[in-house]
Formats: structure tokens, sequence, C-alpha cells
């Protein structure tokens, strides 16, 4: 079950913490992975580390804000075999409150998180509608469904991806495209990490201690967990979802009092 053979994903941000956890276990399950990353340098790393493991993938640099750069970087991909996954991965994030936020900062958010997937949608569509079938998968987040505090323009983005998703869904069900998102709470990748380190020197180890409880069931996310359930909503198995946004948080939304 689960597998992925001769099937071919398109992974944004796949060089780094739940993008490579997908990356790598597509890969495990047989796709054909493509890393789409602004990080060249570290995608080519990762796609080297899964050739030398008798693995599929390659590595691109992409800017998901620029649409002539992704439609020109995954038509060349058609261009070699047809796409079946496009896994919509990439982003960032801000701390901020609605009067803190810079407009600057505000349309940087927007620019990845909402245009940077948008891009990705508009430029392999298209190929879904020629091949006859597709499976999107977009990453969300917890942020969209409750209140988190200093994150105005990260949940805005992340609202909009859950729009996106039940938009897409809709529009192509007649064409054998499906779309669902990935809602995660806190995961422990290195951006965490380097979150703790940046904002809280000195109370590393507390701090973690403290964003970690923040999740009922007592812990962040490993990486790869989040990757196990893409993996299913990406595969045949899963060929009657769509139009869904699937929290994998540890009870924070509906189990926090």
């Amino acid at each position: 079950m689960f597998t992925l053979t001769d099937k071919v994903a398109l992974v944004t941000g796949g060089a780094s913490g739940i993008g490579l956890a997908i990356s790598q276990l597509f890969a495990k399950q047989g796709a054909y992975v493509h890393i789409l990353e602004l990080n060249t340098e570290l995608a080519q790393s990762v796609a080297e580390e899964l050739v030398a493991q008798g693995l599929k993938a390659e590595a691109h640099a992409v800017d998901v804000s620029k649409q002539a750069n992704v439609v020109e970087v995954i038509n060349k991909i058609a261009e070699k075999h047809p796409i079946n996954i496009l896994v919509n991965n990439a982003g960032i994030a801000h701390i901020g409150k609605a009067h803190t936020t810079a407009e600057s900062d505000f349309d940087r958010i927007i620019n990845v998180n909402v245009k940077g997937m948008y891009n990705c949608l508009f430029a392999t569509i298209p190929h879904f509608l020629n091949n006859g079938s597709g499976v999107i998968l977009n990453t969300a987040s917890v942020a969209a469904a409750v209140g988190i505090p200093d994150r105005f323009a990260y949940t805005t983005s992340k609202a909009s991806v859950i729009g996106m998703t039940l938009s897409v869904a809709k529009d192509y069900l007649a064409d054998n495209i499906r779309c669902n998102c990935l809602s995660p709470a806190r995961v422990h990748t290195p951006f965490v990490d380097g979150f703790i380190a940046k904002n809280y020197p000195g109370k590393e180890e507390e701090m973690f201690e403290k964003l970690s409880k923040t999740q009922p069931i007592g812990r962040m996310a490993k990486p790869a967990e989040i990757a196990a359930l893409a993996l299913y909503l990406c595969s045949d198995e899963a060929s009657f979802i769509t139009g869904c946004d699937y929290l994998i948080d540890g009870g924070f939304v509906k189990l926090n009092n």
C-alpha cells in the first residue's frame, strides 16, 4: 500500500523541514521527486543523497513568488515526464500583530505563502488537465483555525491556503484532479531550533519545552509524521478524498482548553 512507483512528484521547499521529510519518503516509496527550492545548494545536496541511495530525485532552483520562474521550471520537468503530484509546501513565517507588521513584511509573506502556491497551481494544473489526472497537497497550518498570538500575516496567509484548496478541489472535480491540505501544529524542524536560539538565547531548553507543551499530546510533531500523512493523501488509496483540510496537531485545535 501507499506506493508511488512511477509517479512524478514536485515538492516545493523540499530540502528542509517538512518538505525534506516528504521528499525522502516519496522517493523511498518509488516516486521520481523534483525538489523545487530557493536554496539551490541545499536542494542539490538532498537530491544527490537520494540518488546515492538508488532513488530518483532532481533539484531545481525556484523562487515560488516569481511566476515566470515557476512556469519555466515546471514546463521543463513536464517535457521530461508527466507530472502526477504537486506538494505545495514552500512557506515562510513572521511574528507580529496587525499594527506591528510592516507593509514590506506583509507583502513578503503573501508573496511566498499565497502567491507562491498560486504560481505553482497555475503552472502545474494545465499539465494535470493534459494528463487526465493529478493530485495536489497544500501545506496550511493550525494558525488558520485558531488564534495564535503575534502571527497576523502568517495566519492570514495560511487561511488563504485553505480557501485555495477548497476552490481548486471544486473547480477540477470533473477533471480527476484532487486537492487537499495539511494543517500541522508545531513541528520540530531546524527552523524551530533557529527561532528559539535567536529569540530566547540562554533559555533554549526552557522555551523548547514550553512550545512542546502547547500541544495537548505533550510534544511537537516529527517531520516524518507529517510526511506519512502527506504520502497517504497523495497515494491512490486516498482517491476518494478531496477538498479536505487535515489537522495533524497533537490535539492543538480540538483539545486545548
